[in-house]
């Protein structure tokens, strides 16, 4: 799996997350859990995964919804 978003904001990661759902891409938020080391502030980003051979029609979804300025760069695991 690999990152296509990295967010603090819940919003948007649920609306990055519906869009790919839309767009019959499965998308797991991982690092949800997180608030509870770091005590709820908001420090750590979540980060939104998809299946390696997702990631291109990933990117177009939400590079099309977000800009591209919002998504992971590819060479990041």
């Amino acid at each position: 799996m690999r990152a296509v978003l990295k967010s603090n904001d819940p919003v948007l990661l649920s609306f990055a997350e519906a869009l790919l759902k839309d767009a019959g891409i499965p998308a797991t938020v991982f690092d949800g859990a997180m608030s509870v080391l770091e005590g709820s502030i908001g420090v750590l980003p979540r980060r939104l995964m998809v299946a390696e051979e997702d990631v291109p029609r990933a990117w177009t979804v939400l590079a099309e919804a977000l800009g591209e300025a919002a998504l992971e760069p590819e060479d990041e695991a």
